[in-house]
């Protein structure tokens, strides 16, 4: 069974940083592409950032170049998700999802996700 653990959300001011980590588990992670995923309130899912199982290709979300960053060690099948520069638009309910295969499908990039993580930036 699948199973992905977001944490290291919480609350952070405007102009903040935070660094989320996404455990995994129920499969072989070094086999898969993984994924960063968001919903806000009242919006439906939005993708943010994939990275291939190398850690050689990503791919980010036009709106959130330049201030997150994706990231994963095999060795510890975790994934991570930088986020620097937040601003309320950044609000949201923060996901990992595992890829469908080990480089990027855009027609389909990934299939499970976890349970997510609270991401509030307020003042």
């Amino acid at each position: 069974e699948v199973q992905l653990v977001e944490s290291g959300g919480g609350l952070v001011q405007p102009g903040g940083f935070l660094r989320l980590s996404c455990a995994a588990s129920g499969f072989t992670f070094h086999d898969y592409s993984m994924h960063w995923v968001r919903q806000a309130p009242g919006k439906g899912l939005e993708w943010l950032s994939g990275m291939s199982w190398n850690g050689v290709f990503t791919y980010y979300k036009e709106s959130i170049k330049g201030r997150f960053s994706i990231s994963r060690d095999n060795a510890k099948n975790t994934l991570y998700l930088q986020m620097t520069s937040l601003n309320s638009e950044d609000t949201a309910v923060y996901y990992c999802a595992k890829g469908t295969g080990p480089y990027i499908d855009h027609g389909k990039p990934y299939d499970e996700r976890g349970q997510g993580t609270q991401v509030t930036v307020s003042s």
